[in-house]
């Protein structure tokens, strides 16, 4: 399938926007995990094999695609929320699309989707999660075990809050403060994890009935026929 793709920078930060040939009405914000990217005339999910046949596949579905940079490892950080929130409202009045989106959320991700969900409740339709990080300060303590990893998650958290160490503690998001107010369903990779289920989707998908999904670290990026399945239950909302 044909797919229309363009990029553009909004707040400095650059965007990309995947229209496919036959649009279903229905746009797709993806929030990416910390290695995410989007340059000039490129991004992660167009350069990765696995990423860039699930984008293909959700095009082929129909739904309009669209992504930012959003200033790199931004841990759910406000600038990052606030740039989400104007990000949806060009992409949902430069396009003929539904007013109500749905989200695509990788690990870091997450974080700015617990945001979307809380503040945007009336603009979001459904949520899918790939093994997210739901509570930050549970994964900066995790951390602590990999001096070289906390050292490095630590800076990045200082940079993406503007804040010193000791003022970090109080102020890191995390699952248990949110609201469940839209449709979410965790898809997890099963083995090694940079976010360990049992402090992330495992914890949450018990403690607030959220269905949850395993998959083996070679089907990584081969569901998105289920995620699709997942949004359509939502789709008359």
């Amino acid at each position: 399938m044909k797919i229309k793709q363009r990029f553009f920078q909004l707040s400095e930060q650059w965007c990309a926007i995947h229209v496919p040939k036959r649009p279903n009405g229905f746009a797709l914000f993806i929030l990416g995990d910390v290695s995410h990217f989007v340059e000039s005339k490129t991004s992660l999910w167009t350069q990765h094999a696995g990423k860039r046949r699930m984008l293909h596949e959700l095009c082929e579905y129909g739904y309009t695609i669209f992504y930012s940079h959003l200033y790199g490892a931004n841990w759910g950080s406000e600038k990052a929320v606030q740039l989400a929130k104007q990000l949806i409202h060009y992409v949902l009045k430069s396009e003929i699309l539904n007013n109500r989106i749905y989200i695509l959320a990788e690990g870091m991700g997450a974080l700015v989707a617990l945001r979307l969900m809380d503040e945007m409740t009336e603009k979001i339709r459904a949520v899918a999660m790939l093994n997210p990080c739901l509570n930050l300060q549970a994964q900066l303590q995790y951390e602590k075990e990999n001096k070289f990893f906390y050292k490095r998650l630590l800076q990045q958290l200082k940079q993406a809050y503007e804040l010193e160490e000791e003022e970090l503690k109080s102020c890191l998001p995390s699952f248990s403060m949110m609201k469940v107010t839209v449709p979410i369903k965790f898809w997890q990779i099963s083995g090694v994890n940079q976010y360990p289920p049992s402090l992330h989707a495992r914890k949450y998908a018990q403690l607030l009935s959220i269905p949850i999904s395993y998959h083996l670290p070679e089907r990584k990026y081969q569901f998105a026929q289920a995620i699709d399945d997942f949004y359509k239950r939502y789709s008359e909302l």
